[in-house]
């Protein structure tokens, strides 16, 4: 799933950021990478472009503008904001994402959501965590130096005009997360919904104290490790993270707010509760941590719901105990042991492979070797996971997998069935800025009498009056007497965004679903020496 991520920076040299992403470093110690001669080490395989800079460099236009509007002259002046769109690392496999596309992704973002800055937008293939994500950087100039359209998030008047500064509030940031939702889904990428929250929240801060005492701990490791000794613990874990481990086991437990403060209190924590929030203190701490930094399942209203959750969960087992037949045989330990490490684990099902295919490929006798171990443990992974099903005949697995098909395909028809309905919100977001931007200007006609000076006013705002009765043309065609506020149409936007994003998740699972049946099915016909449904079907087009 694509995230979303929003840093600031004082830092008056605009050629670091530069120099940042297009040079490699040390993520953990931020310092450049150098070789053997002390140079620098240009990094592999990114794109990188400027936009709003024209034919300069863009430090020496970021500077250049700073001085004509005499803004971030300061120490503490916010100088740059720089944005992070991280991809799934499965898009680059599974929906074909590749760095061009994600850096021209990134430059129409760019484009559309920070007009009137200068800006440098670079993709990098992977993160530095190497799970294979392409990310995009857009660094901005903090400084505005045209005059843009009123944009959603927008509150004040400063935030269209040139020489103002940018601001990422709140809700530019609810905004801009709900643009990249709406971007992966149009181009059918991996998404999640970022619009809610977390249940773990890392801050910056707290992820790279994670992976420098990682690191650390790593180092002393080695240290034993060499001299013959077996290292206690392995990985290394965050004051935070050791809260929040607390916190779920004492959650598990705790059937009342009151037992939930007990129980912590007994380990060191205490649990305080201001203007309705939670926040809890460590024993080697002055301050407390606040529920918003340690993640959504530890504010007041996750506690209290998850409290609720496990009293009734006890008094409905409670209840099925009681109603349980004492005189029933129980497994013994040994039973129950052997049943769960003989149980077929339904993971990593994959489709057996063409060994005639391949060999007319080119492949050598080492592979095919391999390919004839490989389908066979497919072969029996799948007749295992098709008796831990419960399919009894080869007619319902075909059924099961037309079911599958059909739930898909209609679950992908529901996400697709709200492009329309926000395609039309959006529009008629935009009809609204236009009319009010150019309302004052052609209701200014009314306050002048003389038919010639009038045909002069409107012959200067020719423009504005052409938008002007567009918008209104438009507002009666639909039926629009009152018009709604951006806020409310903001809203509106957020919420259908929330429920196709809810409805794509579901048609992922189907998808998922669709995939492990017909693996099945094919495998199984692989096995059965019967024509596998592939080669059935192409056959039909064929004849």
């Amino acid at each position: 799933m694509a995230t979303f991520k929003h840093i600031s920076s004082k830092n008056a040299d605009y050629g670091a950021a530069e120099k940042y992403l297009t040079f490699a470093h040390d993520e953990v110690s931020m310092k450049p990478t150098l070789d053997e001669n002390g140079r620098l080490i240009r990094r592999e395989n990114f794109r990188i472009a400027t936009i709003g800079c024209g034919d300069e460099d863009f430090a020496i236009a970021c500077m250049r503008a700073n001085l004509r509007y005499g803004k971030n002259q300061k120490h503490e002046d916010v100088k740059s904001h720089h944005y992070i769109i991280s991809f799934d690392p499965r898009d680059s496999t599974d929906n074909e994402l590749t760095v061009d596309k994600a850096q021209q992704l990134g430059e129409e973002f760019c484009k559309t959501h920070f007009r009137g800055h200068q800006a440098i937008v670079c993709t990098h293939p992977d993160g530095h965590n190497h799970s294979g994500n392409i990310h995009v950087h857009i660094v901005i100039n903090s400084l505005r130096t045209e005059e843009v359209p009123l944009l959603p998030y927008m509150d004040r008047p400063a935030d269209t005009k040139a020489g103002c500064k940018h601001r990422c509030t709140d809700a530019a940031m609810e905004y801009f997360k709900s643009e990249v939702m709406e971007m992966c889904h149009r181009e059918n990428l991996y998404q999640i919904n970022l619009l809610h929250g977390s249940a773990n929240r890392v801050t910056e801060r707290e992820y790279w104290a994670q992976k420098k005492g990682q690191a650390a701990l790593d180092e002393r490791n080695a240290e034993i490790t060499a001299a013959g000794l077996t290292p206690r613990t392995t990985k290394f874990e965050t004051d935070k993270e050791k809260l929040r481990q607390t916190l779920r086991a004492v959650l598990d437990t705790s059937t009342t707010f009151e037992q939930f403060s007990t129980l912590l209190l007994r380990q060191g924590i205490t649990v305080k509760e201001s203007r309705g929030r939670l926040s809890y203190l460590t024993p080697d701490r002055t301050k407390p941590i606040t529920a918003r930094k340690l993640g959504d399942d530890f504010d007041r209203a996750a506690v209290l719901a998850r409290l609720e959750q496990n009293a009734h969960r006890v008094v409905e087992e409670r209840a099925a105990a009681l109603k349980a037949d004492k005189n029933a045989p129980k497994r013994s330990v040994m039973e129950r042991l052997h049943e769960k490490q003989t149980a077929v684990k339904n993971d990593g099902i994959q489709r057996t492979v063409d060994i005639a295919a391949k060999r007319a490929e080119g492949k050598g006798v080492g592979y095919e070797r391999w390919v004839k171990v490989h389908n066979l443990k497919q072969m029996a992974k799948a007749y295992a996971t098709y008796e831990q099903y419960g399919f009894s005949s080869k007619d319902e697995l075909d059924s099961a997998v037309a079911t599958s098909q059909a739930s898909m395909q209609k679950s992908y028809a529901e996400s697709k069935a709200f492009d329309p309905k926000i395609a039309e919100q959006k529009t008629l977001q935009d009809w609204i800025l236009k009319y009010v931007k150019t309302k004052e200007v052609c209701k200014g006609i009314n306050a002048i009498k003389k038919e010639k000076d009038r045909t002069a006013y409107r012959q200067k705002h020719e423009a504005d009056f052409i938008i002007y009765e567009s918008a209104r043309r438009y507002f009666d065609s639909h039926g629009i007497k009152k018009l709604p506020t951006n806020a409310a149409i903001r809203a509106e936007i957020q919420r259908l965004i929330a429920e196709k994003n809810a409805a794509y998740n579901a048609y992922h699972e189907q998808k998922s679903r669709h995939k492990e049946l017909s693996t099945i099915q094919h495998n199984l016909a692989e096995l059965h020496g019967e024509p596998t449904p592939d080669k059935s079907k192409k056959q039909e087009h064929t004849i």
